[in-house]
């Protein structure tokens, strides 16, 4: 867990960046209760625990990076945690402890170690519901142990629903090491009340799936991820050696990590949902895999070679950390997320003049004046309608073509807040169209600047212009 925290630590801030999915959290966050109530009714709902959670925080802490990514850091710490407990019961001392400094260190861990989302707090969830899990099925405890799983896996339906795919992970297990009925009942009671809890959040933010229309199809090349993953995963699997009458690490972490894996890319084949994000707490699978192997290789060397066995393990991660160094760097940068939110609302503090109009394309653009509003002080947002707070979304309501074509031809000089060339997207909204059409018919450029993904543009109105 301290290996976890300490390396989740390490270049938290990423240079004071946050990109567009952070700065969704940090802007919600910072309304009040009943302003995210209003917003969830309209959009991101699957968000909303999460986003009241944060909205704590930012009250009790402030609004700082440190405060929107901190919650990952110690949520990862915990899912290690739970790993080498799992480990350690079902596999040895060595498994437990190299599976879990294994997970800090898994590249997609390692991206939303530091990321102000759900995903690290549901792969917390998934740790503390899959402790419980191995404990009831070997000492067959007591009723109250079933409810706290129950809430647990409710807990991390109500921060992601896909995350409910763990039941079938466990189903799974529970098949393998052939439960009994008595444990068979107490899981199904615990997971039935859990589904039923979450349901109401299921129906209701089916109403919202336009957010994600914008994931692209399942393909091929995205299966690879996945299939290296599993073929890591059984490699670790067939190297387990249970004792009788125990629960197996492989049959705990193989569900673990396959079973999530498999489930998404089958919704996928309805609905493009395949992001690896979402079931990110299928890490905790591949991360007790890969202790069991380390266990495994410290168990065979230990008769011949008692003195070197313990070795191992430090030599894994002596090769493993330098091997790994480029891509921890990498996650750490600005560059490893599309855009930076903050960094461009530096430049339009220095470009600005008071009394300027500001326009932003597309309108979800507008995060930068939401997490930045002192940097777009003195400047008139001609094209929005209703604000973000009091429309009960996150990029405001913008005004019809119309309105936004008269507010254009009546500045002078217009700020345009953008996406950088290289990750910008076909323009496509009536209300974006008017405005690039008109800045680009009745203005000229004067000043441009690109950073971390944003862009911002001056335009100034052409003398000849009418």
């Amino acid at each position: 867990m301290l290996w976890t925290f300490v390396f989740g630590l390490w270049g938290l801030s990423r240079q004071d960046s946050v990109w567009w999915d952070e700065a969704a959290t940090w802007q919600v966050a910072q309304r009040s209760t009943a302003e995210i109530w209003h917003m969830l009714g309209n959009v991101d709902v699957v968000h909303g625990l999460y986003y009241l959670l944060m909205h704590v925080l930012f009250e009790c802490f402030g609004p700082s990076t440190t405060t929107l990514r901190l919650p990952s850091v110690l949520a990862t710490a915990v899912a290690a945690a739970c790993v080498a407990v799992i480990g350690r019961r079902l596999a040895g001392a060595w498994a437990g402890l190299a599976g879990g400094m294994a997970l800090g260190l898994l590249p997609a861990v390692q991206f939303y170690l530091q990321e102000g989302r759900s995903y690290a707090l549901v792969a917390a969830g998934a740790g503390i519901a899959t402790v419980l899990l191995t404990t009831a099925v070997e000492r067959r405890v007591r009723t109250r142990h079933w409810v706290a799983y129950g809430v647990v896996v409710l807990l991390m339906g109500l921060l992601n629903w896909l995350s409910l795919m763990i039941l079938a992970a466990h189903l799974t297990t529970l098949l393998w090491v052939r439960a009994d009925r008595g444990v068979m009942a107490r899981w199904a009671a615990a997971a039935g009340c859990a589904m039923v809890g979450v349901l109401p959040l299921i129906v209701f933010s089916r109403g919202q799936s336009a957010q994600v229309s914008w994931i692209p199809p399942l393909s091929w090349h995205m299966l690879i991820g996945p299939g290296v993953l599993l073929a890591i995963g059984c490699a670790g699997a067939l190297l387990d050696r249970p004792r009788a009458g125990r629960v197996s690490s492989a049959a705990v972490g193989l569900p673990l990590l396959a079973v999530p894996q498999l489930g998404l890319i089958a919704l996928s084949l309805i609905q493009p949902l395949f992001l690896d994000r979402y079931i990110l707490y299928s890490m905790l699978g591949l991360a007790l895999l890969i202790g069991t192997a380390v266990g495994s290789a410290v168990r065979a060397a230990k008769p011949r070679f008692p003195r070197a066995s313990r070795w191992i393990l430090p030599a894994v991660l002596a090769v493993a950390m330098p091997a790994l160094l480029p891509q921890s760097l990498a996650k750490r940068s600005p560059a490893s997320r599309v855009d930076d939110v903050l960094a461009v609302a530096s430049d339009v503090q220095h470009l600005k003049q008071t009394g300027n109009a500001v326009l932003f394309v597309p309108s979800a653009r507008r995060d930068t004046k939401s997490v930045s509003p002192k940097a777009f002080a003195g400047l008139r947002d001609i094209a929005l309608a209703e604000t973000p707070e009091k429309s009960g979304t996150l990029n405001g309501v913008e005004a019809a073509p119309a309105r936004i074509r008269a507010a254009i031809l009546a500045e002078h000089r217009i700020l345009l807040v953008t996406d950088a060339a290289r990750v910008a997207r076909p323009v496509t909204a009536a209300g974006d169209r008017t405005k690039t059409a008109m800045l680009r018919r009745y203005f000229t450029p004067v000043a441009d600047e690109q950073i971390r993904g944003r862009r911002v543009t001056v335009y100034e109105r052409r003398r000849t212009a009418r």
